[in-house]
Formats: structure tokens, sequence, C-alpha cells
């Protein structure tokens, strides 16, 4: 067997250490999983509240997304012009998230 000499003087057999550094970088990918995933929500914009900065998404089937608008958030009408997201509030809009924090809210075409 191979060993490997630590400052310790103690020897850990090759294999164990082996296992150990694979360990540390499956653990470490599991830190980055998930992250940059978009997630798009459509549906009816059934309400805002400025003061938390909170939106409501009410999709077809019933399901509500909650999530968060931040200072980066781009809120644009069916045209592409950018508007307030009051104005927004009761029409149908294409949310993209990450994280639940909104990138942008784009009105649909009606």
């Amino acid at each position: 067997m191979i060993f490997i000499q630590i400052r310790t003087n103690s020897a850990i057999p090759m294999k164990t250490l082996l296992i150990a550094i694979a360990a540390i970088f499956t653990l470490a990918g599991s830190v980055y999983a998930g992250c940059g995933k978009k997630v798009t929500d459509e549906g009816a914009l059934s309400s805002y509240d400025a003061e938390t900065k909170m939106i409501i998404v009410k999709a077809e089937d019933g399901e509500e997304a909650k999530l968060t608008i931040t200072k980066d958030t781009v809120v644009k009408d069916s045209e592409g012009k950018e508007v307030a997201l009051e104005d927004l509030v009761e029409k149908s809009v294409k949310v993209i998230s990450e994280h639940k924090k909104v990138d942008s809210v784009e009105a649909k075409a009606s």
C-alpha cells in the first residue's frame, strides 16, 4: 500500500485520502446547484405591494407565484416601453425570475 505522510507523522492510506478529496469536490459542486436557473411565470398580475416590493402572479391553473421586485427589475408593456408596475396590475404578464427575485415583468399582448 501507498501511504502519505502528514505533518502529524501519521500515515493515511491513499484510498482514504482520495475518498476525502472526492467528497470535498462533490460537496463544493452542490453549493452551485441551481444557480442561474431562470423561472418564467405567466398569468395575471393579481397584486403589487410597493411597500414590501412583492407581486403575486396568478396562473391560469390558479397557482400563485409570490415574487420580490428588486432595484434591477425591468418592467415593460406589450410594446416594449418601460412602464410603472402599478400599470400592469390585473393584466396578463410574463415574469422572469431567479430565486424568487424578479428580473423582468412584461405585459403580454391582449
